[in-house]
């Protein structure tokens, strides 16, 4: 039996429909939560999650209807669609990475509605019979976002990072699922709007579904060939672009005992600066209840020892606050950490692009055209 190949055969910007029930919205519907707010490969018709059937995908995110209704299950999402969706992504990412036999069902079902499979977890449905069988009965195709390279085509640490003239930007956080891919992608969106050439790197299996064209799924990288192949995308980013900034989406958190992608971050790209993402009313990681979060000045102070860099400001996760809250935390770490302090979806993309320049004076913004 031949295996479905990986890869998509699907026209230009494919439709989509996210499976997140339970977790849209929450830290583990990360992936459906990314898609929804920012897709440049994908259109997303529908999300499915019951518990918030009937809602605005974009109204539960941000306030902000963005057309994407949220329904009951694959049949309503397929109605509401009018048949028109290519496939469906998986837009769950639990801390195990794997399926339950439920979640399964669903995505046996996809296939069988003939939609091809977009999977991000590290349980790859390539591997399994069933799935293998079934996408070949219905000519489907499924893709594990997952899947490493071949051990032969993986790359070691080089040092040619250190000869790249651009600057390069790290977003890292004090946890995972804390924003740091939405800060990034942001950021990159503002410095190009401001006239600084900016090209993202992604390290997760969101930014590539996302549409990021350069890019890893890090933590599915064996550790030996991590740093090396951090280093190689943001070296192919720069020779294809040669852009002034390259950011460089963070994973986990230096300080966190089991997602440790940030250190192969800051070895492999050796960011100049790195923007922290912190979540203030996090009392605990969020895969872990026993453990208290970091504050930003401790894990500030873990990434400037263990790499040759700078914070150069801090981002916040706004879960949990009210306007008058997030005013006052802005302030407040401002004054405590002696950096600009600010929160990308909160607040205007701006403030970003005036953290790098006061970073950076040599990068400065160019003013749009006027029109007539």
């Amino acid at each position: 039996m031949s295996m479905p190949r990986r890869g998509l055969a699907l026209p230009a910007n494919p439709t989509a429909i996210i499976y997140c029930e339970g977790n849209f919205g929450r830290i583990d519907g990360k992936t459906a939560n990314g898609l929804v707010r920012h897709s440049e490969r994908y259109r997303i018709l529908a999300v499915i999650d019951s518990q918030l059937a009937g809602a605005d995908a974009g109204m539960v995110l941000d306030g902000v209807a963005r057309g994407i209704p949220i329904c009951t299950d694959l049949r309503s999402a397929l109605a509401q669609s009018g048949g028109r969706a290519d496939l469906l992504i998986v837009g769950m990412a639990p801390a195990s990475g794997r399926l339950t036999p439920e979640q399964k069902g669903v995505l046996l079902e996809a296939i069988r509605s003939g939609l091809h499979l977009i999977n991000g977890l590290h349980e790859f449905l390539n591997d399994d019979a069933e799935f293998a069988a079934a996408a070949e009965a219905h000519s489907v195709t499924i893709s594990d976002v997952r899947r490493p390279p071949n051990l032969s085509e993986l790359r070691m640490f080089s040092g040619r990072i250190s000869s790249l003239p651009c600057r390069r930007i790290a977003v890292l956080g004090t946890d995972g699922a804390v924003g740091k891919r939405t800060t990034a992608v942001i950021l990159t969106r503002a410095l190009n709007d401001a006239g600084i050439k900016a090209v993202m790197v992604g390290t997760g299996q969101t930014g590539l579904m996302q549409g990021a064209r350069f890019g890893l799924a890090l933590d599915a990288i064996p550790c030996q060939y991590a740093s090396g192949e951090v280093e190689a995308a943001v070296v192919e980013a720069w020779e294809a672009e040669h852009p002034d900034v390259i950011v460089i989406e963070g994973q986990g958190a230096l300080s966190h005992p089991a997602y440790l992608s940030s250190t192969y971050i800051l070895r492999g790209s050796q960011p100049q600066a790195v923007i922290l993402q912190h979540a203030p009313m996090r009392q605990w990681l969020s895969d872990f209840p026993e453990i208290s979060m970091p504050s930003p000045a401790s894990e500030i102070t873990l990434i400037e020892t263990f790499a040759s860099t700078r914070v150069i400001g801090l981002c916040l996760n706004h879960e949990g606050m009210c306007e008058a809250e997030i005013t006052a935390a802005i302030a407040l770490y401002g004054i405590e950490l002696g950096l600009p302090a600010t929160d990308a979806l909160m607040r205007s993309p701006q403030r970003l692009v005036e953290m790098v320049v006061r970073a950076f004076p040599e990068l400065q913004p160019t003013p749009a055209p006027l029109t007539s």
